[in-house]
C-alpha cells in the first residue's frame, strides 16, 4: 500500500488543529506491533506536538481532528466528553432500509481483543440515528450519527437491525462482489475475483467542532476512491 503524503490529507488546518480525510487501512493511533505506519506518527512528523483527538477504525476513512497544542487537546477532548462534538457517518448496508430518523439505544461492552456485544446488563449507554439516504436494489446508503463513541457503535447497532455494513465481516457483512451485480460478467480463466471494496463500507463523512475561539466549524470529508467506486457501480447495476 502507498502511504499517502499527510499534507495532502488535510481538509482544514489552523495554529490549533489539522482535520485530516484518514485513508482505509491505516489506523489512527499506534497498533501493537509497533512497527507500521499509523496516523498519530505521521502527523507527529508534519507537527511535533500533535495528538489525535478521537479514533477511526483501521478500516474507517474519513474525518480526523488532530490537535496541534496541548491547549487545543484539551479543548477539543473536553467537547467530546460533553457530547458536543457532532460526527456524520455515510455507510453502505444490505438490504433495502427505509430508516427515518431511526433511533438505536443498545448498551455496548467492550469484551477486549477488539470485540464489543450489545449487553443491557453491563453494556455502557450507545446511542445513533439512522437516516437512509439512497436506494438500491439490494442496498441502502444511510447516513449515521453517533451521540456516544463506543467502539464498532455504529457497527453493532447496523448489524442489530438486519442491516450490516458491505464487507463487515465481523458483524456478518459479505463483500460486494461485481459478479453479483452485474449479468454478463465474466472472470478471465484462472483468476479470482475480488470484491469491489476491500474493507467494511464506512467513511466518516463529516465532523462539527468549535474551533479554540468558540466558532463552530464542521468539516466535510470526501469519499475515498473505493466507497466512491462502490456507490457508482451499484447506481449503474444495482438501481
Amino acid at each position: 500500500m502507498k502511504v499517502p503524503k499527510f499534507a495532502d490529507l488535510i481538509l482544514f488546518e489552523n495554529d490549533d488543529v489539522i482535520v485530516v480525510n484518514k485513508p482505509p487501512f491505516i489506523s489512527s493511533l499506534d497498533e501493537r506491533e509497533g512497527g507500521e505506519i499509523n496516523m498519530l506518527r505521521m502527523a507527529k512528523q508534519y507537527s511535533p506536538d500533535a495528538q489525535i483527538c478521537h479514533r477511526l477504525d483501521k478500516e474507517t476513512s474519513g474525518a480526523l481532528i488532530i490537535a496541534k497544542n496541548p491547549g487545543a487537546y484539551r479543548s477539543i477532548s473536553m467537547q467530546f466528553e460533553h457530547r458536543q462534538v457532532k460526527k456524520v457517518y455515510h455507510a453502505v448496508i444490505e438490504g433495502t432500509h427505509v430508516f427515518e430518523q431511526l433511533f438505536i439505544d443498545l448498551p455496548i461492552l467492550n469484551v477486549g481483543k477488539g470485540n464489543v456485544t450489545i449487553s443491557k446488563q453491563d453494556g455502557k449507554r450507545a446511542e445513533t440515528w439512522f437516516q437512509s439516504l439512497k436506494y438500491f436494489k439490494h442496498y441502502t446508503l444511510v447516513e449515521c450519527r453517533p451521540v456516544t463513541g463506543r467502539m464498532h457503535q455504529i457497527r453493532i447497532h447496523l448489524a442489530t437491525q438486519r442491516a450490516s455494513i458491505a464487507g463487515d465481516e465481523m458483524y456478518k457483512g459479505k463483500p460486494v462482489f461485481l459478479s453479483a451485480l452485474k449479468r454478463k460478467y465474466h472472470l478471465g480463466k484462472d483468476q479470482e475475483e475480488l470484491p469491489i471494496m476491500k474493507r467494511f463500507a464506512l467513511h466518516a463523512f463529516e465532523v462539527t467542532f468549535n474551533l479554540l475561539d468558540g466558532n463552530p466549524i464542521t468539516i466535510h470529508a470526501p469519499y475515498p476512491k473505493d466507497f466512491e467506486t462502490l456507490l457508482k457501480l451499484l447506481e449503474k447495476f444495482d438501481s
